[in-house]
């Protein structure tokens, strides 16, 4: 099998590809991460195979604190508009719907921990549906409107839309189905302040994170592995 190319930005060191990593180096992807802000998008993404936008703790509407989001929404803007396969992750699925013209702005509460996502008919026939009754890691306070033309694929309670693809190649996850929980530390670290101002308690996150961990990694396994078999 000849190497395909898999273009990752990175917002913040700790949110990486997690257990994705893994599914996407079985597959024969060489992974190659772009450090958002620092690294040139333009090229990269429009030449990769396979883009995926993770995750992070600002928002797209900040680009006046954060210039170098204008540039990443119109390298996503391109890559969309040409019909390239792009999964986007927490900040990276509000940056899908930026580029294809819906609107991202602070939902007014803050949904961090552990809890199922509740599948619309499409998500239960999608790849979305590894996710059944399982919980996932939340970890956001924006959301977004739908993109015309998408397909809502999962909501909660708090926030409605919670997934969504367009065609087979373009998929937005709001929540977190590639965190690798055994490094949950690095996530309590990194959002300290985050966690602090939200009222969080950390202890439990941390119990919650090692009783659910190896579920999502065999779920989100699952749902990565049939999101790629759909691609053509």
């Amino acid at each position: 099998m000849g190497s395909r190319t898999a273009a990752v930005i990175r917002h913040v060191a700790f949110e990486d590809l997690g257990i994705f990593r893994e599914v996407l180096a079985a597959r024969g992807y060489a992974v190659r991460y772009l450090e958002a802000g620092v690294d040139d998008l333009a090229g990269p993404l429009a030449s990769a195979d396979l883009a995926v936008v993770l995750g992070g703790p600002i928002g797209v509407y900040e680009t006046e604190r954060y210039p170098f989001l204008v540039t990443e929404l119109r390298a996503l803007e391109r890559r969309l508009a040409a019909g390239r396969p792009t999964l986007g992750i927490c900040l990276g699925a509000q940056l899908i719907a930026a580029a294809l013209g819906a609107r991202v702005y602070p939902g007014g509460k803050k949904e961090i921990g552990w809890a199922p996502v509740a599948l619309t008919a499409a998500g239960r026939a999608s790849p979305l549906a590894a996710l059944e009754g399982r919980p996932v890691l939340h970890w956001h306070g924006d959301t977004f409107d739908l993109p015309r033309a998408a397909q809502l694929l999962a909501g909660t309670d708090v926030y409605a839309h919670q997934a969504f693809s367009l065609g087979n190649g373009i998929l937005a996850l709001q929540f977190h189905a590639e965190a690798d929980a055994r490094r949950i530390e690095q996530w309590l670290i990194g959002h300290t302040c985050e966690l602090s101002h939200a009222g969080i308690d950390v202890a439990a996150l941390r119990r919650a994170s090692r009783t659910q961990g190896e579920g999502l990694r065999a779920a989100g396994t699952r749902l990565l592995s049939d999101w790629l078999d759909g691609l053509r």
